[in-house]
């Protein structure tokens, strides 16, 4: 099948009017915690020095028995900074060693969901390995101050479900940087035990070209004419067939070709998408998708393993 004419102009057009928020098809980190798992997509075409920092904190095991150490109900859940090691005497908390602080790479807002980097009052280029989820959109607030917060991924599937339950834990003032500790299992009847901390337990990274969640896929696509896209689905039909549209909001173009990415032919009208995750632990492969309405860029779900 071959693409109508306007295909071409549509996609320039579109091009040219993009959002300042969008979503990635990126690395994913799944986290394992006692409250249950999370997984964030990392934007890393957007902001590349951050998640490359928060990606070098992963595999130096920083984030693993990591601890979260401040909530603040309706405003963020905080982490990344404190871990339990284990020795001779027990169990003990200890701040995790830190790389350098990096560069501010503000350009995407806080709202509800997105994750972003810590930093020290101003001082907008002081992250480190400290990390927050927003609770709420806090854009208002966190776009306008010490730089910009640098939103660097999004929490992914139903991974706010583990946010939303603990920001309902008790908190507790241990002073310093534990002034909002939230605690879990405990009734403030008897002393604060490690198991009380909301832990990480592992955390694992996960490489694929797109990314399902809420009803939307999303993902970086060669359309063929020496052009990449980041683009989102919407799906828009799951019966008889699995149909989805193109946000036209949702489209921005790249300047460097990402390694796993989508192809698109505008020949044959096919969409072939090299890995989708759909959950925190399903990824399916060789995705076959085939355009079906040029005029809306709908695409029917052909195949998949």
């Amino acid at each position: 099948m071959r693409l109508n004419p306007a295909l071409y102009k549509t996609v320039l057009l579109v091009c040219l009017f993009f959002s300042s928020l969008i979503t990635h098809a990126n690395q994913v980190a799944c986290f394992t915690t006692n409250m249950g798992q999370f997984c964030i997509e990392l934007f890393e075409t957007r902001t590349p020095i951050t998640t490359t920092n928060f990606i070098n904190y992963i595999n130096s095991t920083s984030y693993t028995n990591n601890i979260f150490h401040r909530s603040v109900p309706d405003f963020v859940v905080q982490g990344g900074g404190f871990k339990i090691i284990s020795g001779t005497a027990g169990e003990s908390l200890t701040a995790v060693n830190t790389f350098a602080p990096i560069i501010n790479e503000f350009k995407i807002s806080n709202i509800r969901g997105t994750v972003a980097m810590a930093k020290l009052g101003n001082d907008p280029n002081s992250a480190t390995s400290q990390w927050f989820v927003n609770l709420k959109d806090n854009s208002s607030n966190l776009d306008n101050q010490n730089g910009g917060f640098t939103v660097f991924g999004r929490v992914i599937f139903d991974g706010m479900s583990v946010f939303d339950a603990i920001e309902e834990l008790p908190i507790r003032n241990f002073g310093g940087s534990f002034a909002a500790t939230p605690l879990k299992d405990y009734d403030g009847s008897s002393a604060v035990s490690f198991n009380n901390l909301v832990r990480i337990n592992d955390v694992a990274l996960t490489d694929v070209t797109s990314i399902f969640s809420q009803g939307i896929l999303s993902f970086a696509v060669d359309i063929g004419t020496g052009n990449v896209l980041e683009v989102s689905l919407r799906l828009i039909q799951d019966s008889p067939s699995i149909v989805f549209e193109l946000d036209p909001d949702s489209v921005v173009p790249l300047n460097n070709k990402p390694l796993n990415l989508a192809t698109f032919s505008s020949t044959s009208g096919q969409l072939h998408i090299p890995s989708a995750m759909i959950n925190a632990s399903i990824v399916i492969n060789n995705v076959q998708m085939q355009l079906t309405n040029a005029e809306s860029f709908q695409f029917t779900l052909v195949s998949y393993e």
